[in-house]
C-alpha cells in the first residue's frame, strides 16, 4: 500500500499558528476579527474551522453575557458594524458599545482559560 504525501495536520497546524492562545483578550480579538473567514473555510469542509467556531459558541454560552454584550458582540462580530453603527442600533454610545464588546471578550477569554488550565484541549501560548 502506498504512503500519502499529503500533510493531513496542515489545517490545523495553519489556525494553530494563527490563534495560539485564546484564553486572553487579545487572542480572542483575533479569533473574533477573523469569523466570517471561519465560516468560510467551515463551508469548504474545514473541521478545524467547525471546532473552533462550536468551541466559541461554546464559550460565549458559559460566559453568561449580558443581553447588552451579546447583543454588542454580534453587532460588530457576526453582522460587522462599527461600534458607531451599533450604538446607534442600540440607542446607547459608542463608548458603551466598546465597554460591552471589552467586557464580553473579557468574559469569553476567561472561558478559555479556565480550559487551558483544566485540560480541556487548550493551553496558554499555544502549548498542548
Amino acid at each position: 500500500m502506498g504512503h500519502v504525501k499529503r500533510d493531513l495536520h496542515v489545517n490545523e497546524r495553519s489556525l494553530q499558528e494563527k490563534y495560539p492562545a485564546l484564553d486572553n483578550p487579545l487572542g480572542l480579538r483575533i479569533l473574533l476579527s477573523d469569523y466570517h473567514a471561519l465560516l468560510n473555510r467551515q463551508y469548504q469542509g474545514d473541521y478545524d474551522a467547525v471546532v473552533l467556531l462550536a468551541d466559541l459558541s461554546t464559550a460565549i454560552e458559559l460566559a453568561a453575557l449580558t443581553r447588552r454584550q451579546a447583543e454588542a458582540l454580534r453587532l460588530v462580530y457576526e453582522l460587522d458594524l462599527t461600534q458607531e453603527e451599533a450604538g446607534r442600533r442600540m440607542g446607547v454610545s459608542q463608548q458603551a458599545v466598546e465597554q460591552h464588546v471589552n467586557n464580553a471578550i473579557e468574559a469569553i477569554s476567561e472561558v478559555y482559560y479556565f480550559w487551558s488550565h483544566h485540560g480541556e484541549g487548550y493551553a496558554i501560548n499555544g502549548e498542548l
